[in-house]
């Protein structure tokens, strides 16, 4: 796993009116400072990736399916180099907390829209020109997007 990700299984509990779950909660190790929200659909095979920030987002896919790809770009890592696929969705709900330039992106995957929910440790601010951006097909992470496992 890359060093500083975080994961948990978001558990669902249903009854005849739908189903309730906790995503992120204080304390929890995938709990980080939220200074922004945000929400996004995608339609299905688009792939939106790989951006890198020097601050935490916090994910979780809660419509449909994806395929989260992410590439450890830091130099002073354990993991450096190094990339990890998670398969998430509606059906596999998971919150991922992902550390500070940590390559990430994602393929919606199915036949319907993928919606993601994420949280930002500090708020998008173009000004700034805080977010990188690589090509989906970046030789430097050099990711086959038609796999679904790990590199």
């Amino acid at each position: 796993m890359i060093e500083g990700l975080k994961i948990k299984k978001v558990i669902a509990h249903h009854d005849d009116r739908g189903f309730f779950a906790e995503m992120v909660k204080f304390g929890e190790e995938t709990f980080q400072e939220v200074k922004q929200t945000s929400y996004s659909e995608t339609n299905p095979g688009i792939i939106k990736a790989f951006h890198i920030h020097d601050y935490w987002e916090v994910w979780c896919v809660i419509k449909g399916q994806a395929q989260v790809v992410l590439h450890d770009l830091r130099e002073n890592s354990s993991t450096k180099s190094e990339s990890q696929v998670i398969n998430t969705g509606q059906d596999n709900m998971l919150v991922i907390a992902i550390p500070p330039n940590v390559a990430h992106g994602y393929k919606a995957l199915g036949d319907s829209p993928m919606g993601i929910i994420y949280h930002a440790s500090e708020p998008f601010d173009p000004a700034k020109k805080q977010i990188e951006h690589l090509p989906y097909d970046s030789p430097e992470i050099n990711f086959d997007w038609t796999t679904t496992t790990n590199k």
